[in-house]
């Protein structure tokens, strides 16, 4: 399996997918920070999953005294989106994404909308 198709088996997982985001949240947690919060999986489960990001190298993992810390490693996320989105559609995804922002800020109430 080349390194594109083992990131996007990493990615196919909603729990994996969860544990990047906690992980873009508060970056270098344990085992245990992470554990507690998927209250609905064991130890073991979010070991394995994080076995399968380190294996995509989109969690690298740092030993600190008796502690591992896990980190996001973006780059593998970010090659596949250069692979697939390419400069030539990165124009016309950028427009459609400012399109989508825009229409979707004409449906915000005042409450909505975020303060500064």
């Amino acid at each position: 399996m080349d390194a594109e198709q083992t990131v996007f088996r990493a990615l196919a997982d909603p729990t994996r997918r969860a544990l990047l985001d906690a992980l873009f949240e508060t970056d270098g947690q344990t085992v245990g920070e992470l554990v507690a919060l998927f209250p609905d999986v064991t130890r073991f489960a979010v070991m394995k999953h994080l076995a399968v990001l380190a294996d995509a190298d989109l969690v690298s993992t740092e030993r600190v005294g008796r502690e591992k810390h896990h980190h996001l490693n973006p780059v593998p996320i970010a090659q596949i989106a250069d692979r697939w989105v390419g400069k030539y559609a990165q124009p016309f995804t950028r427009a459609m994404l400012d399109v989508r922002a825009a229409a979707e800020s004409l449906h915000e109430t005042p409450s909505d909308r975020k303060q500064p």
